[in-house]
């Protein structure tokens, strides 16, 4: 069952988006060479604690930390911890999460650690980055789930890889519902499988987290033994990003984006819904 959202539960879903667009801005800017994944960990929680608001990370299945740390090859999943120390030419994906009055907000970004970045991993970047928002551009009434799939997936298709191959679109994880919950139905791939449907009717109250996954080779990947981290098989390097939605009567409404992703629908031709929030 797809949870419908009223507009105030929208609106309580924008405040936990604001929070983690908060976090965001914060790891961002502690992530640099010398610091450890720990540490970033430890300026989320300040960020949570400095406006009343609760980790949907924390505790989740077991997971012991605030926020997902994954460096390089690591996909999703990684465990904060004074053990990994970023150095430069690193990339790392931070993925976190806020809970407010019950209500969830959950996005992810990849950082640049330090200088010296090739124009591959900048490019593979780029294209998850962009790959995401042509999700989102498609995410409007009319549309079914598997539109939001086939837009992330066309988007990276038609990408050039430099020095020449295609990009690996990451098979077994994909974006999902949120709400109540972090995770709820319905589940989002990131490619079309004709096997799955076209998915539910897309309608105001909708909402979704929708985070493509991509490495510069293969789509597979595996868990290591402490069953959290999730790499990929062949050790190359990937991109993640991701951004809650929510679908209103006047557009789309990005939660967890600073201006509720009204510059860059623009760019795309998309009208962004009003901030509830203002």
């Amino acid at each position: 069952m797809v949870q419908i959202k009223t507009s105030e539960q929208i609106a309580k879903m924008r405040e936990a988006g604001l929070v983690v667009a908060a976090i965001h801005a914060a790891t961002r800017e502690a992530a640099v060479p010398g610091a450890t994944t720990k540490d970033l960990d430890q300026v989320a929680r300040k960020v949570l604690a400095e406006h009343n608001a609760k980790p949907n990370f924390l505790g989740y299945g077991g997971f012991p930390a605030t926020i997902c740390t994954s460096v390089n090859e690591v996909v999703v999943h990684g465990i904060p911890s004074d053990d990994v120390v970023l150095k430069d030419g690193d990339v790392i994906s931070i993925d976190c999460g806020a809970i407010i009055d019950g209500w969830h907000g959950d996005a992810a970004y990849t950082a640049f650690v330090g200088s010296g970045h090739s124009p591959e991993l900048v490019e593979l970047s780029r294209v998850t980055e962009e790959s995401m928002w042509a999700g989102i551009a498609a995410m409007k009434q009319g549309n079914r789930l598997v539109d939001i799939s086939r837009a992330v997936e066309t988007y990276i298709r038609r990408q050039p890889k430099p020095g020449g191959g295609k990009y690996g679109i990451i098979e077994d994880y994909g974006g999902h519902g949120i709400g109540t919950e972090m995770h709820m139905d319905p589940h989002l791939l990131n490619y079309v499988d004709r096997r799955r449907g076209k998915g539910p009717k897309l309608v105001p109250g909708f909402c979704l987290a929708i985070e493509p996954m991509v490495s510069l080779g293969t789509p597979k990947t595996e868990v290591l033994e402490d069953d959290w981290t999730v790499i990929t098989t062949d050790g190359t390097w990937s991109s993640h990003w991701e951004h809650s939605v929510a679908l209103t009567e006047e557009g789309p409404l990005v939660l967890t984006s600073p201006d509720a992703g009204k510059a860059k629908l623009a760019e795309l031709g998309v009208t962004a819904a009003p901030d509830p929030l203002g």
